[in-house]
């Protein structure tokens, strides 16, 4: 049974809470999500997987948020996501422009995109996000609440 789409945008949190910063991604979706945020639909995924180019397809717009381990000087940054036909020969691993790529190409859909990558610092086997991440999470979550719903700003 397809999932039902309440909303226009979906934002899909990326990441395994048992390995540290990994959890970011999730952390994000339970943070916006306790602050009201509720004009997007929201997904947990440990990782992409094919059948997300369907569930995208139904939507106008998506943001992907995952962690990284990119040197990234703000902690956090946005980039639009572009259809890419590139693959992984991994069975672990689909990119979040793959899947663009997939829903175009299957699904004849080309929803507005965006990867939003929060630095990342650990990633053993561990439950819990290091200090330095939770910094970079909470500016990434403020930029997110200030662009895409405002009057949230004011709860605090």
């Amino acid at each position: 049974m397809l999932k039902e789409v309440k909303h226009k945008g979906i934002v899909l949190g990326i990441g395994n809470k048992g390995r540290q910063d990994d959890g970011l991604g999730w952390l994000f979706l339970d943070h916006i999500k306790s602050k009201g945020f509720n004009k997007y639909d929201l997904e947990y995924r440990y990782q992409l997987q094919i059948e997300d180019a369907e569930l995208i397809s139904r939507y106008q717009n998506v943001l992907f948020v995952d962690a990284s381990k990119e040197k990234i000087e703000e902690g956090f940054y946005t980039k639009t996501c572009r259809p890419s036909e590139k693959y992984s020969f991994s069975t672990h691993e689909l990119m979040p422009e793959t899947i663009l790529y997939l829903a175009k190409k299957l699904y004849h859909a080309q929803p507005v995109a965006k990867i939003l990558a929060i630095k990342g610092y650990q990633w053993n086997l561990k439950n819990g996000i290091t200090k330095k991440a939770m910094t970079n999470l909470k500016k990434a979550e403020e930029f997110f609440i200030e662009l895409y719903d405002p009057e949230l700003m004011k709860i605090d």
